[in-house]
C-alpha cells in the first residue's frame, strides 16, 4: 500500500490531478463559510439551534453551508434534481433528448448543458423559496426588512453558488481525480465527521458514570460500520460475467473476431446515486413543509415522512430500488449492447442475437439490480433502525446514509487512479 502511494507521487500527471482536486476542495471548503450579504447572524445562530437536524442530509451534502446559509448553502442539489430530470426526459419521453442520448460524445455535451441551464432555473427557483422559508421559520427575521429585492438579492448570490459549485465539479472531473460532483458531495459529508462525533458524544448514549456501557455501545458502533463498509464494498465489486463470442470475419486479406470475451455486469451498477436521488426526494416535501409548520399538513408531513416512521421508510426503501433500476439501464441498455453485438458479428453462446440476446440481458439485469437494490435499500435502513434502538440523534442516523456515499465514492475514486496507474505498468491498490 504505500509502495502505491509512493508510486502515485511519482507519476508528475496523477500528481497535479490530485493537487488539483485538493486546491478545489479548499476552495469548496472556504465558500461554504462566506455568508450571505443582509443575513442577521444573531438570528441564523438562532434559528440553527431551534432546527438544527431539520435539513439532514442535504445540509449534510452541502458540508454545513445550509445551517451556516452561505453562498454555497444549495448545495449541489439543484445539479442532482436537474440531471435527473434530464435523464427521465432522454428515455423516449423527448424525441430530441433521445435523439441525443444516441448520439455518443457530442450528444451527451447536448445533454450536459440542457443540464446545466436546468440547474441555474431550479437553483433560482429553490434559492428564492429559501430565502422566504428562512426568513418566516420559526417567526425571526433573518433578513430585517425584507423586500422582494433583497430575497431577489439572496436568490441570486445562492443560485451563483451553485453555479460555481458546477462549475468546480466540471473542472474536478476533467483536470482532476474521479467525478466531479462526487467528491463534492464526499468532501461535504466528510467535513461533518466532527459533527456528527459532537451530536453522539452530548446525546443520551453517552451516559456519565457507565464507562462499560459507553465503551460497549461504542463498540457495537464501530461493529456496525465495518460490516457496512465490507458489504458495500463486496456488492461494489461484485460482476457476473456473460460469456460473448465473436465469429470470424475475413475483411481483404485479414482475419478479424474469432475471440472469447465477457460482458461484465455489476450487482450495484448505479452505485450510491440511487440513495442521494431517493433522500434527496423524501427530504424535499418535509423541508417546504416546515415552513408552514403551524399548519396541521405540514406537521403531518414532517411527522410522517421521517426515516424512522413506516411510510417514510417504505417510501424510501421504494425510492431506493426505482432509482436503481432506472439509473442501471440507463446507464446499461439491452438493446443497444444487443444492437452492438450483433452489428460486430457477437453472440452469447446458446442465444439467438438480436431480440433473443436483448431479452437475455434485460432478465439478467433485473436479478442482479434487484440484488442490489434490495441490499442498498437494507445497508441504508439498518443505521435508522439501530440508531432508533440505541438512541442515537437523527443526525448520526443519516450518517448511515452518508456512510455509503463515502464508501462508494472512495470506491470510484481508487478505481480511477488504479487505472492510471496500471497505464505506467505500476500496481495499484487492487491488483495483487
Amino acid at each position: 500500500m504505500f509502495k502505491t502511494l509512493k508510486n502515485i507521487w511519482r507519476v508528475e500527471d496523477l500528481r497535479k490531478r490530485i493537487l488539483f482536486t485538493l486546491f478545489v476542495l479548499i476552495i469548496y471548503r472556504i465558500g461554504s463559510f462566506v455568508p450571505v450579504p443582509g443575513v442577521d447572524k444573531t438570528v441564523l445562530e438562532q434559528t440553527n439551534q431551534q432546527g438544527s437536524e431539520l435539513f439532514g442530509l442535504l445540509n449534510t451534502f452541502s458540508g454545513g453551508a445550509l445551517h451556516q446559509f452561505s453562498i454555497f448553502a444549495l448545495g449541489i442539489v439543484p445539479y442532482i434534481t436537474s440531471s435527473i430530470i434530464v435523464q427521465l426526459l432522454s428515455m423516449d419521453v423527448v424525441p430530441k433528448l433521445a435523439e441525443w442520448a444516441k448520439q455518443g460524445e457530442h450528444g451527451k455535451k447536448k445533454s450536459a448543458q440542457l443540464t446545466r441551464y436546468g440547474t441555474i432555473v431550479l437553483g433560482l427557483i429553490q434559492s428564492f423559496a429559501m430565502a422566504i422559508g428562512f426568513n418566516r421559520l420559526y417567526g425571526t427575521q433573518m433578513i430585517p426588512n425584507a423586500t422582494f429585492v433583497d430575497y431577489l438579492l439572496v436568490a441570486i448570490v445562492l443560485t451563483a453558488g451553485t453555479a460555481f459549485l458546477m462549475w468546480l465539479g466540471e473542472q474536478i472531473t476533467e483536470k482532476g481525480i474521479g467525478n466531479g460532483i462526487s467528491i463534492l458531495i464526499f468532501a461535504g459529508i466528510v467535513a461533518n465527521i466532527p459533527m456528527y462525533i459532537r451530536s453522539t458524544a452530548s446525546s443520551n448514549f453517552i451516559q456519565d458514570g457507565q464507562v462499560f456501557m459507553n465503551t460497549l455501545k461504542t463498540i457495537i458502533i464501530l461493529i456496525v460500520i465495518v460490516a457496512i463498509i465490507a458489504g458495500v464494498i463486496y456488492i461494489q465489486q461484485a460482476i457476473r460475467k456473460i460469456p460473448v463470442q465473436y465469429a470470424k470475419r475475413v475483411v481483404g486479406n485479414k482475419m478479424y473476431g474469432g475471440q472469447n470475451t465477457h460482458i461484465p455486469l455489476k450487482i450495484n451498477a448505479a452505485g450510491v446515486i440511487p440513495v442521494i436521488f431517493a433522500v434527496s426526494l423524501l427530504q424535499f416535501p418535509t423541508i417546504i413543509a416546515s415552513f408552514w409548520s403551524t399548519h396541521a399538513w405540514a406537521q403531518w408531513i414532517q411527522t410522517n415522512l421521517r426515516y424512522d416512521y413506516p411510510l417514510g421508510m417504505v417510501l424510501y426503501v421504494l425510492m431506493i430500488i426505482g432509482f436503481t433500476f432506472f439509473y442501471t439501464f440507463v446507464q446499461m441498455n439491452p438493446n443497444q449492447m444487443a444492437d452492438n453485438m450483433k452489428k460486430n458479428g457477437g453472440y452469447i453462446p446458446g442465444i439467438r442475437p438480436g431480440k433473443a440476446t436483448e431479452k437475455y440481458l434485460t432478465r439478467v439485469m433485473s436479478r442482479l439490480t434487484m440484488t442490489g437494490a434490495i441490499f442498498l435499500a437494507v445497508i441504508s435502513l439498518l443505521p435508522i433502525g439501530f440508531g432508533t434502538l440505541a438512541g442515537l440523534p437523527n443526525s448520526v442516523k443519516i450518517g448511515g446514509t452518508s456512510l455509503l456515499i463515502v464508501i462508494g465514492v472512495a470506491l470510484d475514486t481508487m478505481k480511477t487512479i488504479e487505472s492510471q496507474l496500471i497505464k505506467r505498468h505500476y500496481k495499484g491498490f487492487i491488483n495483487k
